[in-house]
């Protein structure tokens, strides 16, 4: 384990999350050494991305951890190093 310093995920925005932000990709420190809750990660990117309305979106959307979609989010610890996507719901006509 050559990650010497903070650990860092990787985010991937896709939909109306990556428009609101004007990303698709960024790389985020975890706030601290110990594992950080998914259901914490929602406050820590609105909190990088203040007042574009990113709360709301990540409030109707799911997450994948490693290309594995989650469905018990309250579970799931990200340690550094994951890659998580932030999958928004899909409006059909």
């Amino acid at each position: 384990m050559s990650n010497i310093g903070t650990p860092t995920i990787t985010v991937l925005y896709f939909a109306a999350a990556s428009t609101a932000i004007g990303l698709t990709v960024e790389r985020v420190p975890l706030p601290s050494q110990e594992p950080l809750p998914l259901t914490s990660l929602s406050e820590l990117l609105v909190s990088r991305h203040a007042g574009k309305g990113l709360d709301k979106i990540l409030a109707s959307s799911q997450w994948s951890v490693n290309e594995e979609m989650v469905d018990e989010p309250e579970n799931t610890t990200l340690k550094g190093g994951e890659e998580v996507a932030v999958i928004c719901p899909v409006s059909g006509g």
